[in-house]
């Protein structure tokens, strides 16, 4: 009795142990255990008696599957019944365990038991081929890789760790990356380069061992051709691109453009893109790639619980021959995807916002919320653009969108608003709801004007009521609050020509007074148009400058400025006028002193006089004409043209100077007077003229000279001499030539019997046949001087030739202080034949005598 109670009590003990386990047993057993192995003593560890296993039937269930254990009836244990594959039952998954069943009748009961098959190193590492064929060109440089697909191993844990060795060879090498993520990149390295002429095959085995103990190997023959030709392969950027695709995408969505250079040209640079050998079939049905454009897109349906991830090894092979390849690995992962996105409401707004509004104006209230829970049901809201609106979270799934920044109608009158929600998914979806928020007008801006200073052109004489500008200014507010008013505000001329801003100024007409720039123009009002009042003279005004306002009609109304300047054109609508000659004692003096010199000028009757001593050189400046035009510009560029005598006389104008000279040296033939018609014109369209009329009297050097000192002296006796109207001033240098005259008359006067005696002497004893002057440029003056020290600025030493003896040197030859003649060769009438200098001799010693 007390064995059978203490029976109970264990069976009680190892059932309370057995509910405290939780009802199972585990077992490990390696795989391929020989059949009748024992795994474990099944009756013993459930607490059954020896015997009562068999009694009450203890019995193993394995739903579902073949079972490959069993229950020894006899002894209670667990013992091998068939072959036992880790790889066939679960694959490369670890651990791998498998769920029995154990039933025990009288009482019904039912014990879980958990079997776990460990790995042994029973499978050998396998290549996808047993040979591999590799086309590598000669030229290929020395440290280029090339991908090789890697053996695999059905075993798992340091079973299936592999190792790759490489049959000895001094052109090729391995190269082994682990990632990560547990992934092998394997590739053959060229660590010498290749000579097709020297090897044109090279043979390769690549070995693969596993860490198991014992170890085993896979082996793959690698036959490598060389190539020659085409020598630049086709390049990717990346030897690995990573890519995240969710799981619901669509069939024919392009995810991934493949990108590949190549440098040769023409055909060799045309590139076709494919899968390598080495995928299985099963994954290119799920993938293609446009072997042209090197798009990669699904034709079938990821699934995320079936296979997370792809290694997708591309190869970029160019058409060149031989062809070259380039190759690279796509790893796509299979992203698991949020179901619901966020809902986002608006439950109030308020619109129009004016424009002044402060900064925490509510425009709207809004209401989110997600059908998802946890991570994915929180949502995060904001608003893009960020400004100037932002917003605010009031409770929970409540926010109220508020202005954060002033707002300005005339830079965005209208705001398109997008309030985003994005939950915590992963990844994560948002929702999004747009807003149109307009903004209305208040009156803050004022009327601005383009520029700040017009600056308008008027031709004078023009018609009252022409259009002179358009002004405008811009209101960028709307409806009245930009509607613009002109006018003008009111400044003025006085009558001395001061504008109505004193930095500039205007000539006014006769009457002066202070004038307002609204007796010249006016503005319309709503156009804008400027227009004249009246006909503008530009002799009168030249400048106006006046501002003009610009009203909007706001409350309150805002106005701006802006500066006119009206310049007034010219119109040649003046004639040249001659003026009288300047009447002041020291212009008296210099033209008495040019008359003493050859040339004088007077008035009578209205006619301009002048004289000029016969012998005057060319060049000599007998008179000028003196005229102002009273317009400005070209239309007062006055020229000077001799109308009478037509054709070569003795005289001629200065084209733009006005100065009466003489074209060539006077002589006797050229008559006691000359009348010369002299017209000014300007350079106006069409030109306006004057005329002026010149009477040159031909005198010999002494008249010349003693009219011009009779002219000097009454000159100087009064300060101002009584002359006609027509302009007229003597040529530069009269006052010094004048008293050059009377110093040479003096001098002459003195020697001429000196130099009488001299000659006749000469003649009588030698007995001339021929007297030259010899020497550059016509002679005015011959006077002996024995000393020869006289100082002359101007002083040119001249030799008197005689026959049959010696030059005698003392003769001097004076010339006159007119001014020296132009640079370049002399003029023909500067070099008198010997006749011309024989007649100048008599002239002289007739002055001089």
């Amino acid at each position: 009795m007390g064995e059978r109670w203490c029976a109970v009590m264990r069976v009680l003990v190892l059932q309370a142990a057995w509910a405290l386990a939780g009802g199972q047993v585990r077992y490990s057993v390696p795989e391929e255990a020989k059949a009748g192995t024992v795994v474990g003593r099944l009756a013993q560890d459930l607490g059954l008696e020896a015997g009562e296993a068999e009694a009450r039937r203890l019995r193993l269930v394995a739903p579902g599957r073949r079972a490959s254990v069993e229950v020894s009836g006899a002894s209670g244990a667990l013992l091998v019944s068939s072959r036992l594959d880790r790889e066939e039952l679960c694959g490369k998954s670890a651990p791998c365990a498998l769920r029995l069943e154990v039933l025990l009748e009288r009482p019904l009961r039912v014990f879980h038991v958990e079997l776990e098959v460990t790995d042994i190193n029973d499978n050998a590492p396998i290549f996808p081929a047993a040979r591999k064929n590799l086309s590598l060109s000669e030229n290929i440089p020395s440290g280029s890789r090339f991908p090789l697909e890697g053996a695999s191993d059905a075993d798992i844990g340091a079973n299936a760790q592999l190792s790759y060795t490489l049959s000895p060879s001094e052109h090729f090498s391995l190269d082994l990356h682990r990632s990560e993520e547990y992934r092998e990149s394997l590739f053959l390295v060229l660590t010498k380069p290749l000579d097709r002429e020297t090897i044109p095959v090279h043979r390769l085995v690549l070995t693969a061992t596993d860490g198991g103990r014992p170890s085993l190997t896979g082996t793959m023959e690698l036959e490598i051709s060389v190539l020659d030709a085409n020598d630049n392969t086709p390049q990717f950027n990346q030897s690995v691109y990573k890519v995240k695709l969710p799981e619901n995408t669509a069939p024919g969505t392009v995810f991934f453009q493949l990108t590949a250079t190549d440098k040769d040209e023409g055909i060799n640079r045309e590139i076709y893109y494919s899968f390598s050998d080495a995928i299985p079939a099963k994954i290119q049905d799920l993938f293609k790639i446009d072997e042209k454009s090197g798009e990669v897109r699904t034709i079938g349906e990821l699934d995320f619980e079936d296979v997370q991830s792809y290694d997708l090894e591309i190869e970029a092979r160019d058409q060149g021959w031989p062809p070259l390849s380039g190759h690279c690995k796509v790893v796509l992962e299979v992203v698991d995807v949020n179901d619901n996105a966020p809902e986002v409401w608006v439950t109030s707004l308020s619109v129009p916002v004016p424009e002044d509004a402060s900064v925490g104006t509510v425009v709207a209230l809004l209401s989110v919320s997600d059908r998802d829970s946890g991570e994915n049901g929180r949502v995060r809201c904001w608003v893009w653009p960020a400004s100037p609106f932002g917003l605010e979270a009031t409770f929970a799934g409540s926010y109220s969108l508020v202005l954060r920044e002033a707002l300005d109608r005339e830079r965005v009158s209208e705001y398109e608003v997008e309030v985003r929600a994005e939950d915590g998914g992963a990844p994560a979806l948002r929702a999004s709801r747009g807003l149109r928020v307009p903004v209305s007008d208040v009156n803050d801006n004022a009327p601005a004007f383009a520029q700040a200073v017009y600056t308008v052109l008027a031709r004078e004489n023009n018609a009252a009521g022409a259009e002179l500008a358009r002004l405008w200014a811009r209101d960028p507010d709307e409806a009245g609050n930009g509607r613009v008013s002109y006018s003008v505000w009111e400044g003025g001329v006085g009558g001395g020509g001061a504008a109505a801003s004193s930095s500039s100024s205007s000539g006014v007409g006769a009457g002066g007074g202070w004038r307002s720039a609204s007796s010249y123009v006016s503005v319309d009002a709503e156009s804008g148009r400027l227009w004249a009042l009246q006909p503008l003279d530009y002799e009168e005004l030249q400048v106006l400058q006046f501002e003009v306002r610009a009203v909007d009609a706001g409350e309150p109304p805002l106005c701006g400025n802006a500066t006119v300047q009206l310049f007034v054109l010219d119109e040649n609508d003046n004639a040249p006028a001659l003026l009288p000659p300047a009447g002041s004692a020291a212009e008296a003096g210099a033209a008495a002193a040019e008359a003493a010199a050859g040339a004088g000028w007077g008035s009578e009757s209205g006619t301009l006089w002048a004289w000029a001593a016969w012998g005057a050189p060319a060049g000599q400046v007998v008179a000028k004409i003196r005229a102002v035009d009273a317009d400005s510009g070209y239309n007062a560029w006055l020229r000077y043209e001799l109308w009478e005598p037509r054709g070569k006389g003795p005289f001629r104008v200065g084209l733009y100077s006005g100065e009466v000279s003489t074209a060539r040296a006077l002589d006797e033939a050229d008559g006691p007077r000359q009348r010369l018609l002299i017209v000014v014109r300007d350079h106006g369209e069409p030109a306006r003229s004057a005329t002026a009329t010149l009477s040159v009297s031909l005198l010999e050097a002494a008249e010349a000279a003693l009219a011009a000192g009779s002219s000097s002296s009454s000159s100087s006796s009064s300060s101002s001499v009584s002359r006609s109207a027509v302009g007229v001033e003597l040529g530069p240098g009269a006052a010094s030539a004048a008293t050059n005259v009377w110093l040479v008359v003096a001098i002459c006067a003195v020697s001429s019997l000196f130099l009488l005696a001299v000659v006749l002497y000469g003649a009588s004893r030698w007995a001339p046949r021929a007297a030259v002057l010899s020497g550059p440029g016509p002679t005015t003056l011959v006077c002996a001087s024995e000393v020869g020290s006289w100082s002359y600025s101007q002083r040119h030493s001249r030799s008197l030739c005689v026959a049959d003896g010696a030059a005698k040197s003392d003769l001097m030859v004076f010339s006159p202080n007119f001014p020296p003649p132009p640079p370049g060769p002399a003029p023909k009438d500067s070099q008198p034949e010997p006749s011309a200098l024989l007649d100048t001799e008599r002239k002289r010693r007739r002055l001089c005598g």
